[in-house]
């Protein structure tokens, strides 16, 4: 197994989240709400738990996939180099199909459903995404070569990159930065419920996968955050688990197993009568006339 990266940043996120906290409060921007924050909390805590024990399956899998490599690439720099791309690759993919195929989406939806953004809401982690299959993503990493450390230490690498993007100090940096790495502003984006800005910027730690496969948005408005329909709820039981709820309700309601299957694997929001709506068919829906 490689060793606990994230494990070993945790007191470095909590002294960014105290000094977050501090500055906003002498700025009275509000950006915390202590029981919504204790709830993203309480899911990063469950998440390093059941971690503790998916994780270590899943180093098996990718170990036995390893078996079957095509080439063996080492731990030379450059396999490190190409390894740090083929993770945030793989990361762009995975993080895209959470958000269309509400399958994946039960996990993630966990990470959106705070309406506040701050340094907490990096730490609003799922409990199922590894139990589901998530990892599924990185298969073809070990299998061409990449070392199951090399894996899943980058993977830790870029969660631990992604901590800091979520935050409204800071506005925007530099032009260049902003052209080819995840920003807070790109990451505000990600974040937002507004139609304009709903399944953009899926980026890990480099944008330019959004760029180049059509997903990008720029920041123009701050976002209104949270989801489309917000679940109002501080419980990290309710939270973690509120949408494979859903789903289930779903499913036993299905009129044929091809309606079952849609309601799983379609995209979030898709409905068989239409009294729901996927983001593809919000957008093509005519705008409402002007006042």
């Amino acid at each position: 197994m490689p060793p606990d990266l994230i494990s070993y940043a945790i007191p470095g996120f909590v002294l960014l989240i105290l000094l977050e906290i501090i500055f906003t409060t002498i700025d009275k921007k509000h950006l915390y709400e202590p029981k919504d924050a204790l709830s993203s909390i309480a899911m990063g805590l469950g998440n390093v738990f059941i971690g503790l024990f998916t994780k270590a399956v899943i180093f098996g899998i990718y170990l036995a996939i390893y078996q079957l490599r095509l080439f063996t690439l080492g731990f030379t720099w450059w396999a490190w180099v190409l390894c740090f791309f083929a993770d945030d690759f793989s990361y762009y993919w995975f993080h895209r199909s959470s958000h269309t195929i509400r399958f994946f989406w039960a996990s993630h939806v966990i990470h959106h459903s705070s309406q506040k953004y701050n340094l907490a809401t990096a730490l609003r982690q799922n409990w199922t995404g590894n139990l589901t299959g998530t990892f599924v993503f990185w298969l073809w990493m070990p299998l061409i070569g990449f070392h199951p450390v090399m894996v899943m230490s980058m993977q830790a690498i870029s969660l631990i990159y992604q901590f800091w993007i979520h935050t409204e100090v800071i506005n925007k940096l530099p032009a260049p930065i902003e052209y080819i790495f995840n920003t807070p502003s790109h990451h505000r984006v990600h974040h937002g419920s507004d139609l304009d800005y709903l399944d953009r910027n899926h980026a890990g730690i480099l944008i330019i996968w959004d760029r180049m496969f059509g997903t990008f948005t720029a920041e123009k408005q701050r976002p209104v955050y949270g989801l489309t329909k917000n679940i109002h709820t501080y419980n990290p039981f309710w939270i973690a688990t509120h949408e494979w709820i859903d789903i289930w309700k779903d499913v036993r309601q299905a009129h044929s197993p091809r309606e079952a299957w849609h309601y799983i694997f379609d995209a979030p929001g898709w409905s068989a009568d239409g009294s729901r709506k996927t983001t593809r068919q919000l957008r093509q829906q005519p705008p409402p006339p002007a006042e």
